[in-house]
């Protein structure tokens, strides 16, 4: 999908820089267009980051509200409706987790909730090993350890997220893919509670 004019070009048919980019103007308000389409993205779960942030960048401009403030009420409403799109599009895209999540609901494969009774015996044992070193680290305010743990954690969802790339990029196998898109969603939540323990500790 191409990219709008940059700002300050002329628009087609004569508009002015004012006016909504042509491509947004024709395509307003549909939202069956995926997010990856919107910033000219294969659908993947391996994207550039630095290519998602310029063309974030670019779209932003060219839809921000602020360059409709002496149009029209129909020209302004649309801007906006279309700089929360852009912007509801791009936090989807720019973590792995919700990236991951997108891509099983564009192919219409649930991933399930959060909850114990998803999820194997083994991990759910894991996770509670990984809670109580956690909660001994911050109880004993050993901030070395809970530093550690922060690190050791941060590894294994990196290796978590190349299997999933795995899983969805190359074997397209949805069910385990969702497998581990839970398991990292119990992992990131870990490590959001390591994080405020390690930030507990520094105040």
């Amino acid at each position: 999908m191409p990219l709008p004019p940059a700002p300050g070009r002329q628009m087609a048919h004569g508009r002015g820089p004012r006016c909504l980019p042509e491509r947004l103007t024709r395509t307003a308000m549909d939202f069956a267009a995926d997010h990856f389409s919107l910033f000219g993205l294969p659908a993947a779960f391996r994207i550039d980051p630095l290519l998602l942030d310029r063309r974030y960048i670019e779209l932003q401009t060219q839809v921000h509200p602020d360059r409709f403030a002496s149009a029209g009420e129909g020209a302004k409403r649309l801007s906006q409706q279309w700089a929360t799109r852009v912007n509801e599009a791009y936090q989807t895209l720019r973590r792995p987790l919700p990236r991951a999540r997108y891509l099983l609901q564009l192919a219409r494969h649930d991933v399930g909730s959060e909850n114990n009774s998803a999820m194997p015996a083994d991990f759910l044992v894991e996770q509670m090993e990984w809670r109580e070193a956690v909660a001994e680290a911050r109880a004993a305010g050993d901030h070395h350890e809970l530093e550690r743990l922060h690190h050791r954690l941060q590894r294994e969802l990196a290796a978590r997220e190349e299997e999933i790339a795995a899983l969805l990029d190359e074997q397209r196998d949805l069910e385990q893919a969702a497998d581990q898109v839970r398991r990292l969603m119990f992992e990131e939540k870990l490590l959001s509670e390591i994080d405020d323990a390690i930030a507990a500790g520094e105040e």
